[in-house]
């Protein structure tokens, strides 16, 4: 699923004259649903400055559309994005330092409308968040699959480990499309100490840097891994530590710091949990692909045509 976009010879335009719509296998949907937002963040990183004919940088959403068509070169059959159209969500009021757009790039912001419209175009459904996050259309799309019979296995793309509360024995996986890491149930236990369903427990002590949450003062890993593995939930841990019966570091001030900051631990868990009753769509048949609208004829020549600016170093 690894296309070469610095190749000389690679162009937009090409690559989906290549792609043919693939046919579902008859043992059942395996359905990919992505994180747009991190694919134009790594894009935007990783690929040198690129403008359009009207100034616009469009350089991480050509690699996210050309990765995008990479997966249905390579036989996906059912595709959905998730993106984060507006940085902001209803988390931000529930927490001052949660993340926010501040510090991000303006012509990365500016790549995003245009990224849902682009995927639009390609024949792909796109959804495109504004009071949720993209985190939490994903969850949402994961959840409502795994009620289909019809699906075998539905990949979470995205390494974000918020979406590991999501994953459900070997049929709803994450999978890392860097990487290539498939991550099942037991993957999240070995990797983090605790199943799926105490993910958000478990960020709610050690906290998300990346969301802009700290945890509790002390909870590191081991211990809340040891915690939770016993007790699954923050409501169940005792408030005397010498019940725990735990691998612990200095159980007596953590059990005194989750007492006193009880009510900051739920708020964090909280912010950690993905929301799944988003509707996104009816069912898996409106993730199938059926091949570009005539609208995408027009923006493959406009990412086509863009030049090469300086280099990434100028961002």
């Amino acid at each position: 699923m690894v296309i070469p976009l610095l190749a000389d010879h690679w162009t937009i335009g090409h690559e989906i004259r290549l792609t043919r719509v693939p046919k579902p296998q008859d043992t059942g949907l395996q359905i990919y649903v992505v994180d747009g937002t991190y694919e134009l963040f790594r894009y935007y990183h990783a690929l040198p400055l690129a403008i359009d004919e009207t100034g616009q940088e469009v350089a991480a959403v050509r690699g996210v559309v050309g990765s995008i068509l990479g997966m249905l070169r390579g036989g996906a059959t059912h595709v959905g994005v998730a993106t984060d159209h507006v940085i902001e969500s209803f988390r931000n009021k529930l927490w001052r330092g949660y993340k926010t757009s501040a510090g991000v790039p303006k012509d990365l912001l500016s790549q995003f409308p245009l990224l849902e419209d682009a995927l639009r175009a390609l024949g792909v459904p796109v959804w495109p968040m504004v009071e949720f996050e993209a985190d939490d259309a994903l969850a949402a799309a994961a959840a409502a699959l795994d009620t289909d019979r019809r699906v075998a296995k539905i990949y979470i793309c995205t390494p974000d480990k918020d979406l590991s509360q999501s994953v459900r024995g070997e049929r709803v996986v994450q999978l890392n499309r860097r990487t290539r890491e498939v991550r099942d149930e037991a993957g999240v236990i070995r990797k983090f100490g605790v199943p799926p369903a105490s993910i958000p427990d478990y960020l709610a002590l050690v906290g998300d840097a990346s969301d802009g949450y700290p945890g509790l003062p002390g909870w590191g890993a081991k211990s809340a891994a040891a915690v939770l593995a016993r007790f699954g939930h923050l409501e169940a841990i005792p408030a005397d530590w010498r019940e725990w019966h735990a691998n612990a570091s200095s159980p007596s001030k953590l059990a005194a710091t989750l007492h006193e900051q009880r009510d900051r631990a739920l708020l964090f868990r909280t912010l950690a949990t993905l929301r799944t009753d988003i509707e996104l769509f009816g069912d898996a048949d409106e993730l199938r692909w059926r091949g570009p609208t005539p609208a995408f004829e027009a923006i493959a020549r406009r990412f086509d045509a863009a030049r090469a600016v300086a280099s990434k170093a100028t961002k």
